[in-house]
């Protein structure tokens, strides 16, 4: 066991070497000369670059990649909304099809005064260096109205079933599953954290936050699909409404003990008070990250994992054969294990935000419906 164990992190680890080290992936997949040969011509490099396919791949874009048959990608082109100098631009992204490099990025051909850049991220780049705002329908806002589209079609066929039967029909089916679903959030989530009186206020939010993230965690997880909660912008977009919420939905209480603590001395809330301030915008910093990390690195290990292949039958056929077994038996564990994590994550978010919002709205110590065991060992030990 501790042999596999070992044998598994240092998999992981060579991984993401080859990651943060793309010289070494790309000289291993595009191979070497045999030693004191010397090319009458140098041969055109061919193969993988490991660090262009894995942030490709969690990367948004203007197109939709699914995979390559040989040279030839097979992907389709999303519509491309600009605004410059020159006004309203309304274009494909097909007609970005020829790249050439330029410095570290690729540089596509011009269309209509602007270009593409890819990079770390892919941007629209006037050819005349002037501002471009870009609305484009890339494939992380495509993949976000898919899942719209899922969670209300989810929602509102489960709803038209209730009506139809009532409460004198029992659930069955996915209607069974989805309200399993509604009942856990409801009792795990918002009832110990928001009271039983002012839970129902904050359930559509609650469930539309959980929903929507697990949804698109497991639409990340599909062949060619988006890595939309693995983008730190949306991340941050729901960590914001979060936020909103909470500082919107606050009491007296909440503020009071916030930028006037209770029974503190007066030299000390001007040290404790910043210290609070700060605490309260790092809610959503941490909400921000925690989803963002989480499953960005599942998708760069499952990459890296599968982009060893490549990486050691380029250095050996015999080693990239005897690879696959190993590669493909961690990548099935990481992609089950993925699946775990899309749950997981949407739930953590949906708790800790039911959490902040609990915070803000309590009245005090003697609310009924909020658990205060840590109240009443104070009392007691008082």
């Amino acid at each position: 066991m501790r042999c596999k164990s070992l044998f598994s992190l240092l998999v992981m680890a060579f991984g993401l070497f080859c990651l943060v080290n793309p010289t070494l992936a790309q000289e291993a997949v595009e191979g070497h000369e045999p030693a004191g040969v010397v090319a009458a011509e140098p041969a055109k490099k061919e193969g993988i670059n490991v660090t262009e396919l894995v942030f490709g791949h969690v990367a948004d874009s203007h197109e939709w990649h699914f995979f390559e048959l040989g040279t030839t990608p097979v992907a389709f082109p999303l519509p491309m909304i600009l605004y410059t100098e020159e006004g309203l631009k309304i274009m494909s992204s097909g007609h970005f099809e020829e790249w050439h490099k330029v410095g570290d990025k690729n540089v596509s051909n011009s269309h209509e005064g602007v270009h593409l850049e890819k990079g770390m991220k892919e941007k629209v780049v006037a050819d005349n260096g002037s501002t471009v705002y870009d609305f484009s329908i890339t494939k992380n806002v495509l993949s976000m109205i898919i899942s719209v589209i899922l969670i209300l079609w989810i929602m509102l066929s489960v709803a038209k079933k209730y009506k139809a039967g009532g409460s004198t029909k029992a659930p069955s089916g996915f209607q069974n599953a989805l309200e399993s679903a509604i009942v856990f959030i409801r009792d795990e989530v918002a009832i110990p954290n928001l009271g039983k009186k002012k839970y129902m206020s904050y359930m559509p939010m609650l469930l539309t936050v959980f929903f929507f993230i697990w949804i698109n965690n497991l639409l990340g997880l599909l062949p060619g699909g988006a890595n939309f909660t693995g983008n730190i912008a949306v991340t941050l977009c729901l960590s914001v409404i979060s936020f909103i919420v909470m500082v919107v939905r606050a009491n007296g209480h909440f503020w009071g003990h916030l930028l006037n603590p209770p029974g503190v001395p007066t030299g000390v809330k001007f040290i404790l008070v910043p210290i609070e301030i700060i605490s309260l915008f790092i809610k959503p910093v941490a909400l921000t990250i925690r989803l963002f990390a989480n499953m960005l690195a599942g998708h760069i290990v499952i990459l890296c994992v599968i982009s060893m292949i490549f990486i050691f039958g380029a250095l050996s056929k015999y080693a990239g054969i005897g690879f696959i077994p190993v590669s493909l038996a961690f990548s099935i564990f990481m992609f089950t294990l993925e699946l775990l994590v899309a749950a997981i994550q949407a739930f953590i978010f949906t708790n800790l935000t039911s959490v902040f919002i609990g915070a803000a709205i309590e009245e005090g110590h003697h609310e009924e419906g909020v658990d205060h065991e840590h109240n009443d060992k104070i009392e007691i030990i008082a």
